[in-house]
């Protein structure tokens, strides 16, 4: 009877596991929040790439409530968004070396920070914290001309330079980019 047990035992682990097993590799693509990216390319072929996840408004205020002003926001859903270049950059004045990051933002009214976290490969919340910061600069912020429903993030390239753009609701968040040369 014993054996029995542990046998039944068994087989019910073996079905959570699986069951675990195929949640995880449940498609993104279906998530609510689903992953994007937005690269640009320098004249030279180097590139800066920012993967994420893109929240809906689905009728809800944004900044303000969903995203309170002055507290830090992983820009995006799910897991932390990435900020990748294969080249030396300067963001807001500061250098930021080739390599891996991550990006959050503390939004306001009338200016937003751009935090590039040195820590890599965590979920969206809760931040890291300072001491895993590389840099923080300071983004313009303007209004859209209608309401974004999905978060997007965007880069606009310009010369030597690209603009990276957070748009949702009806704020944009930008901030020039250049490669260090």
């Amino acid at each position: 009877m014993l054996n029995r047990v542990a046998c039944f035992l068994a087989l019910l682990l073996g079905i959570a596991l699986l069951a675990t097993s195929a949640l995880a590799q449940q498609d993104k693509s279906k998530r609510p929040s689903p992953p994007a990216n937005a690269s640009c390319k320098f004249a030279d072929g180097k590139t800066i790439t920012a993967d994420y996840s893109s929240p809906r408004m689905k009728g809800r205020k944004i900044f303000g409530e969903l995203v309170p002003y002055g507290k830090v926001w992983r820009a995006g859903a799910n897991e932390a968004t990435t900020f990748v270049t294969n080249t030396d950059l300067t963001v807001g004045g500061k250098t930021v070396p080739a390599g891996s990051y991550t990006i959050f933002t503390i939004p306001d009214t009338g200016k937003w920070t751009l935090i590039i976290s040195k820590k890599t490969g965590e979920w969206g919340d809760p931040y890291p914290g300072a001491a895993d910061d590389f840099a923080r600069v300071d983004m313009k912020v303007s209004k859209l001309p209608s309401p974004i429903e999905n978060f997007t993030i965007g880069f606009d390239q310009s010369g030597p330079a690209c603009t990276v753009h957070l748009d949702w609701e009806t704020t944009r968040a930008s901030i020039e980019i250049a490669e260090k040369k």
